[in-house]
């Protein structure tokens, strides 16, 4: 694994998963309904956001309107894009490189070239589309903030942040590069795929903070990669405190089969704010002590 940046040495660490615009508008509820219990996850000394919740965290953590302006945003009932999908044959390609794969690394490199083969939308549109969703978030945050995203070529990880020297939407644009749905983001002369890819949370990066919080709209692992809930063992391993949020069973039917369908947007974000208040007491417990 590599990275860009530094670490802060700090307490407190937020992890926002991948998950589509679905599982952002989720994150946002649980987010918001955490403070309806009193708990202000934004408040981290760290915000780590992979795809989706690269997108949370930079919003999060420029605090532009706060938490209710971002969870009534979910609920606005406009649909800013198309409804998005995986192919059949895309999804099978996923699979194979799975079983064929005994790293993250290796894993990231399958997928890296099946997003260099794949024609889909340009660039530059790719990107303006990430703009849209970060609004008037145009600049890296004061505040701590790691935007993961894998090398298409060698697979591995980095974690970009306000000293990469690379602009805030164009590191979110390559976090959420999704292999063989849009195209991988140009930065640096590396191209760059979805940060999820090496795993759906990346919790991992918060090793070395005291308290961590985990919200992550996909709780899948496998052979290769490591589940949100694992991660979250580990860092607990290495004694942090650790809270990990995945969706319950009516978060999941909310979110829906396609994350990638901004319909069931509001859908997500209602549920994601009613499960956190089954979350809140342990949450509290970590995050204060």
């Amino acid at each position: 694994m590599t990275r860009t940046g530094k670490r802060t040495g700090k307490r407190t660490a937020l992890v926002l998963g991948a998950g589509g615009l679905v599982g952002a508008g989720w994150e946002i509820g649980v987010l918001r309904g955490l403070l309806d219990a009193g708990v202000d996850l934004a408040t981290a000394d760290l915000i780590i956001g992979s795809s989706a919740g690269a997108v949370v965290g930079a919003q999060l953590a420029a605090g532009r309107g706060g938490l209710d302006a971002l969870y009534e945003q979910q609920l606005d009932g406009e649909a800013a894009e198309p409804a998005a999908r995986l192919g059949i044959p895309t999804i099978l390609r996923y699979a194979v490189a799975v079983l064929r794969s005994r790293t993250p690394e290796e894993y990231g490199r399958r997928l890296g070239r099946l997003a260099l083969a794949t024609t889909t939308v340009t660039e530059a549109d790719r990107r303006a589309t990430v703009a849209r969703r970060l609004g008037r978030v145009t600049d890296w945050p004061a505040r701590p903030l790691l935007i993961t995203a894998v090398d298409s070529a060698t697979g591995e990880l980095a974690a970009h942040d306000e000293d990469s020297g690379i602009p805030l939407a164009d590191a979110v644009t390559a976090s959420c590069a999704i292999p063989g749905l849009w195209p991988p983001a140009t930065l640096g002369g590396r191209r760059w795929i979805d940060g999820g890819i090496h795993s759906t949370a990346n919790a991992h990066l918060a090793a070395g903070y005291d308290r961590i919080v985990v919200v992550a709209p996909s709780a899948q692992g496998n052979k290769v990669v490591h589940s949100p809930a694992r991660q979250g063992a580990d860092l607990a391993a290495a004694g942090a405190r650790v809270e990990v949020i995945t969706p319950d069973a009516a978060s999941r039917k909310a979110i829906g089969r396609n994350a990638l369908d901004p319909s069931h947007r509001a859908a997500a974000a209602r549920a994601g704010r009613a499960q956190a208040a089954s979350h809140a007491e342990a949450v509290a417990a970590v995050w204060t002590g």
